[in-house]
């Protein structure tokens, strides 16, 4: 069953430690079977609170999101995203594919 990892970046703290986050998040994705389906584009929000940007990115299953998210690779970067900015991130199970 395919899983989405969904960032919401609802304020941007520190834009040098971000630089620093996107320097070092594309090693994070070495070895792992995902697709990016948004990465930070126009986006319109129809409820709640405004948002800076999303990205959305599809995995096989939530195992092989986690697997991701929790590799040394993504770790290292993740530390500089969260001290440049405040996000929301999650993995939600998707729908079986026919």
């Amino acid at each position: 069953m395919p899983a989405y990892v969904i960032f919401m970046k609802e304020k941007t703290t520190n834009i040098e430690q971000l630089s620093i986050y996107a320097s070092k998040a594309p090693a994070g994705l070495a070895g792992h079977p995902l697709t990016p389906l948004a990465m930070y584009g126009k986006q319109e929000v129809l409820e709640g609170p405004e948002v800076e940007g999303v990205a959305v990115l599809e995995f096989p299953s939530i195992e092989h999101a986690r697997a991701w998210y929790d590799s040394p690779a993504y770790q290292d970067a993740l530390k500089h995203r969260l001290n440049g900015g405040t996000y929301r991130g999650i993995i939600v199970e998707g729908v079986a594919k026919e």
